[in-house]
């Protein structure tokens, strides 16, 4: 263990290519997280409404992160540990079930290839310590956030909530921040949201987005401090907007299309995490 601690403190190369496959590995563990917590989810609400309503609820089988093996949705093939390896198992099947021969997503090997580059690129910007381990969890777990959303435009409570108490016990003796920061941080980051959230919803009588954005922009905000929230919320409002418009546009101007605020919330927090300091110090330099 120590000669590979070593290694990793003294070659960058080393730090940057260690930590960019075990990003892959990670994103290929973020599959499995992004296809079926939100089935979790949704087996749990059934079965409080079913309890609910005193209606008799059908044993089903152990359905968790860990269980049942991964298949093929096609052929229910269970996957085999080869056929699992980051992005070089859809390479070497070409994009195929082995059994069945249906497709697999791209979006597989772009996950882990996202969190492959990612994860390389925090160990390359913080250097090893325990800086790195962290925004290691923190992108890690944004990346999760951002593609369930895109999915069924949840964000779930098991990830948020979480990194929220990750972030606060991680700055108490200053990380990223201070510790009064990161409390102000998290305060400041739901109450904001939750704000906008009930004047749009008094002016238009519709909801603008959901709670689960709230918890998001505390989450970023008990990491990376309270100090840096009006950056996240300017980025992720201007590629939002952008991003909206465009969605509009290609849905022949259907203004009432659901689009999930959180991937945008995920960059502006992503931003801050890399670049934040030197944007906020940039700024009050200019003015």
């Amino acid at each position: 263990m120590m000669p590979l601690i070593a290694q990793l403190q003294e070659s960058t190369t080393f730090l940057i290519s260690f930590f960019t496959v075990i990003g892959l590995m990670v994103g290929s563990f973020l599959n499995v997280v992004i296809y079926r917590l939100p089935k979790m989810m949704e087996r749990n609400w059934q079965l409080q409404c079913a309890e609910l309503r005193s209606e008799t609820v059908e044993l089903q089988p152990v359905f968790n992160i860990a269980t049942p093996r991964s298949i093929c949705p096609n052929c229910q093939h269970k996957i085999a540990f080869w056929e699992n390896i980051p992005i070089l198992s859809y390479l070497l099947l070409r994009g195929r079930c082995s059994e069945c021969r249906s497709r697999i997503s791209i979006r597989y090997p772009v996950i882990e290839a996202i969190t492959g580059i990612m994860s390389g690129y925090v160990a390359w910007h913080f250097g090893f310590g325990w800086m790195m381990m962290a925004a290691l969890i923190f992108v890690w777990a944004l990346i999760a956030l951002a593609v369930i959303d895109i999915d069924t435009q949840l964000l779930p409570d098991d990830i948020t909530l979480p990194l929220i108490w990750l972030g606060i016990l991680y700055n108490m003796h200053g990380g990223f921040t201070d510790l009064h920061s990161a409390v102000m941080g998290a305060v400041t980051g739901y109450l904001s949201l939750w704000t906008i959230y009930w004047v749009f919803k008094l002016v238009t009588g519709k909801e603008g987005m959901g709670y689960g954005d709230f918890k998001l922009l505390a989450a970023i905000g008990a990491w990376l401090g309270w100090s840096i929230l009006p950056l996240v919320i300017l980025f992720s409002s201007l590629v939002g907007a952008i991003a909206g418009i465009g969605l509009i546009i290609a849905a022949k101007l259907k203004k009432d299309i659901m689009i999930p605020f959180g991937p945008y919330l995920v960059g502006g927090g992503l931003i801050a995490l890399f670049w934040g300091q030197e944007i906020n110090h940039a700024y009050f330099e200019l003015f």
